[in-house]
């Protein structure tokens, strides 16, 4: 749907997949509306065009759906269960019915009064089905309601007065199951809505005053005490304080925040009080960006759904064929007439198709919702049913597989003065701002070097560095430049080689033209990388690939330590987008697994392409169909096995929504098929849905 002119709304009261449909049909044809699309797992409205809110809340009074503003604040009123008209109706329903038994099956029947009872809950039960049913009818519009309404009008008129009345008690109840289902689905999308405050202390003026996030500016600084959540996007201005980013990463760990660090806003802040300076406005938050996508990717219909859609649409006029045909054809060969109407009217409700049309979209819901709630966010039910299907995994080696930034490893010494050569290198390295020079100066800070002074720093090009310190000239630099400065002993060269082929940058140490000794620097594998690569294995990836520009050496060293089945190195940017298209036609499905950034060709050209560090980087965001929230490669395995659980779950609730059905329908042979067994065919398949597709809430990393 285009994005301009586009105008949203909340939906609320909005349980059932068919009503979505037939409230999205209703808003189509308004006069003024040009494209409209209702987002059933977000229960969002969204239309090109024009429409007033009176006309819809028209549009939905069928079904008594309630239209509100998207920046309508306050929760949605909880009604209580027994609280509810429809469920209340049901109630009144059932003690009618129990009512009607009791008359038909004492000791002196009173059939009349029986009957009057049956009648009367069949009318308290389903006035509002009938009503709808009706209108549908006159349209030739044949949904679940009208199914219903042809079924329970013609029980009655062929006196089954107390099938009748069943049928409407369990109809209420399967409905009840289906709302149930979804609120429980969308439970993921409220938390996530609830997670950032609405209101913030703000420093405006040398004052304090609490506003609303709203109202909050960028460049203003909020003032977060201990145990407080974070209102807005921003920076650590002052202070220092443990934050907990679980709801936004699905970081378990709380992470360390200072000036200058990057925070959320919905996060925790644990220990000390923060001043946070805003870097964006309340709707462009990480979460609000978040939410937003997790609610479009509930409304992009994964490709099971549109085939159950389809087949839907062909499903319903068979089975009203089907009933017609079992009512007259029989009786015509001799049959009776009584016995082959009530089996066609028991055909229509089992043809009922909410079962089948609920058993994608509750699963897709529930599995987005619980891949968010765990740092993941899936942005489309395409891409989740393709990450099941999932043969191959690509990995970009830097700042995926390794940390993104050299280590010093080793460090090697001739003779005794280890302290001193190393603050005497850590002083030239400190003049450098070469990536590797910065290692180096972390490294003797970490090992408690004395802090000394260069005079007169040189760099050279090609070669390395080098400054006087204490009186001495002191060069750090290739084994190439070292070997023309000083004699470099053959045991050291020898090291120099084995450190090098596993993939380290290795650098010389002379001082006054003595050599000294050997620094290897690298970017280290995560510490997760190989048991990561353990559970693809078994949950299934038998092809793990590492694509990078790195040296042959250092990426067959780096594959060979995280487990990678197969590592392809010195790759351009393009040289990946095809490596990706080869590995497609190898191993059929490919996912690509990079920084959204540097890797976008490749992400973009794989089967599903897959971001790491999603929180706060909006390329990521954008580019990627899947994104790790959190810098952790452990979502990685989760979001396999969540996907392929969910392919799997998909797949039985069609079988039991069908195979149900049929089981039923196979009943008419013997003439066993009753109403009261095609309803409980319904709802049966229903719960047995709703129930299978719960279980995906209960994966977790």
């Amino acid at each position: 749907m285009t994005t301009a002119n586009k105008t949203e709304y909340r939906l609320e009261n909005l349980s059932c997949a068919n009503c979505a449909m037939k409230f999205e049909n209703n808003v189509k044809n308004l006069p003024k509306v040009v494209e409209a699309n209702v987002n059933f797992g977000a229960s969002k409205l969204s239309f090109v065009g024009d429409a007033t809110m009176e006309e819809l809340q028209s549009a939905g009074a069928f079904d008594g759906i309630k239209v509100v503003p998207l920046s309508k604040k306050e929760p949605e009123q909880k009604t209580p269960f027994f609280k509810r008209k429809e469920n209340i109706v049901s109630l009144l329903s059932f003690l009618f019915l129990i009512a009607g038994v009791f008359f038909t099956y004492k000791a002196q029947p009173l059939p009349t009064v029986a009957t009057i009872l049956y009648a009367t809950a069949i009318i308290v039960g389903g006035a509002g089905m009938f009503k709808t049913g009706i209108q549908n009818l006159f349209k030739l519009d044949f949904d679940m309601k009208t199914l219903m309404t042809i079924a329970i009008i013609g029980a009655a008129i062929i006196g089954e007065w107390q099938e009748g009345a069943v049928v409407v008690f369990l109809f209420a109840v399967s409905e009840a199951l289906e709302a149930y289902s979804m609120n429980k689905a969308r439970q993921s999308i409220r938390q996530l809505m609830d997670i950032a405050p609405s209101s913030a202390i703000v420093k405006r003026n040398d004052e304090l005053v609490e506003l609303r996030t709203e109202d909050i500016r960028i460049g203003d600084v909020l003032i977060v005490k201990p145990g407080q959540k974070i209102a807005m996007d921003g920076v650590v201005l002052s202070g220092q304080s443990t934050v907990n980013q679980a709801p936004i990463t699905g970081e378990s760990v709380p992470v360390f925040k200072q000036k200058d660090d990057e925070v959320f806003a919905g996060t925790l802040n644990e220990e000390g009080a923060l001043e946070v300076t805003v870097t964006k406005l309340s709707g462009d938050t990480t979460i609000a960006k978040i939410i937003h996508l997790v609610e479009d990717a509930q409304a992009e219909k994964a490709p099971s759904q549109k085939f159950v859609d389809k087949f839907a649409k062909y499903y319903t006029p068979a089975i009203i064929a089907i009933a017609f045909l079992v009512a007259v054809i029989p009786p015509l060969f001799g049959g009776e007439w009584h016995e082959w109407i009530y089996q066609g009217l028991a055909v229509l409700v089992v043809g009922c198709p909410c079962a089948l049309v609920i058993s994608t979209p509750v699963a897709i819901v529930t599995s987005i919702g619980n891949a968010a709630r765990n740092g993941v966010l899936i942005k489309g039910g395409v891409h989740l049913e393709e990450m099941g299907r999932i043969h191959a995994i690509a990995f970009d080696k830097t700042g995926t597989l390794t940390k993104g930034y050299p280590e010093v490893t080793d460090f090697i010494i001739e003779g005794t003065k280890r302290e001193h050569t190393l603050s005497a290198v850590a002083a030239v390295e400190s003049m450098s701002q070469h990536p590797l020079a910065k290692a180096i100066v972390k490294y003797a800070k970490e090992m408690g070097a004395k802090r000394k002074v260069a005079e007169n720093f040189q760099s050279v090009t090609g070669k390395g560095a080098y400054a006087v310190v204490d009186g001495e000239a002191t060069y750090i630099g290739s084994i190439q430049w070292a070997s023309e400065l000083s004699n470099i002993p053959a045991v050291m060269k020898d090291k120099a080689e084995d450190l090098q082929k596993e993939g380290k940058s290795v650098m010389a140490v002379v001082v006054d033209e003595t050599f000294r000794g050997l620094i290897a620097v690298t970017d280290p594998l995560r510490a997760e990388s190989l048991e990561v690569m353990n559970r693809l294995k078994q949950v299934g990836i038998r092809h793990t690939v590492m694509l990078t520009g790195d040296s042959q050496h250092t990426a067959e060293a780096i594959a060979k330590q995280a487990g990678l089945t197969d590592v392809r190195a010195g790759l351009m940017p393009e040289d990946k987008l095809t490596a990706i298209k080869e590995m497609s036609g190898k191993y059929d499905k490919v996912a690509m697994v990079g920084d959204g950034i540097n890797d976008a060709p490749a992400l973009a050209t794989a089967n599903v392409g897959i971001a790491m560090g999603g929180a706060g980087t909006d390329t990521a965001l954008e580019t990627a169909d899947i994104a790790l929230m959190a810098d952790d490669l452990h979502q990685l395995p989760y979001t396999m096995k969540l996907s392929r659980k969910t392919l799997r779950i998909i797949k039985e609730n069609i079988m039991f929504a069908l195979g149900l059905k049929i089981v039923a329908l196979l009943l008419i042979i013997p003439g066993w098929l009753t109403l009261w067994i095609a309803i409980f065919a319904d709802m049966g398949a229903t719960l047995l849905v709703v129930l299978n597709s719960m279980r995906l809430i209960r994966i977790r990393k």
